[in-house]
């Protein structure tokens, strides 16, 4: 973590089953999330179960961790339930199991109240960039998010202290 810059953790209530960020999936990346107010960064090690040939991390999860950190990203900064619309991800160097990795994600653009492009970028230990993407973000209020069944009471009260964080 960039000492010059204060990053705060995020909360998360763990009471889901997310693959990327639930803290009590057992098979999951239990990513956890830091804010310092302009980005949203997540550290963490990929376990070997999850590696493909030579320890290498499958495209599917790199790809999950990137569409996890822009997702959280634009829920945080902009208090918005978000869907991913579309994303491209550019795949640059190897990564590798049971390394520590960085995934950072800002907003680069809010297009309307309903659609934000969010930024992933995945580097290595050596701070090496390895994966980048770019994602489009439907925004929702958690309660349109409630009336399309995207959401329910429970996960909605569980997403309330991160959408009420500052």
């Amino acid at each position: 973590m960039n000492n010059d810059i204060k990053y705060k953790k995020l909360p998360n209530s763990g009471d889901h089953n997310c693959f990327g960020c639930s803290p009590s999936n057992p098979s999951g990346l239990k990513m956890n999330f830091f804010a310092n107010g302009q980005s949203i960064v997540s550290y963490l090690s990929v376990p070997d179960h999850l590696g493909g040939w030579n320890h290498l991390v499958h495209g599917g999860v790199i790809s999950t961790m990137l569409d996890e950190i822009m997702s959280w990203s634009a829920i945080y900064l902009l208090k918005k339930i978000t869907l991913t619309k579309s994303m491209t991800i550019d795949f640059i160097k190897p990564v590798y199991t049971e390394q520590a990795l960085r995934v950072e994600g800002k907003i680069l653009e809010i297009v309307s109240r309903h659609e934000t492009v969010v930024s992933g970028l995945l580097y290595n230990k050596k701070e090496e960039l390895c994966a980048k993407s770019n994602g489009i973000f439907a925004l929702l209020s958690p309660q349109i998010s409630k009336r399309l069944g995207i959401m329910d009471d429970d996960a909605l009260r569980g997403l309330e202290p991160l959408l009420n964080a500052r």
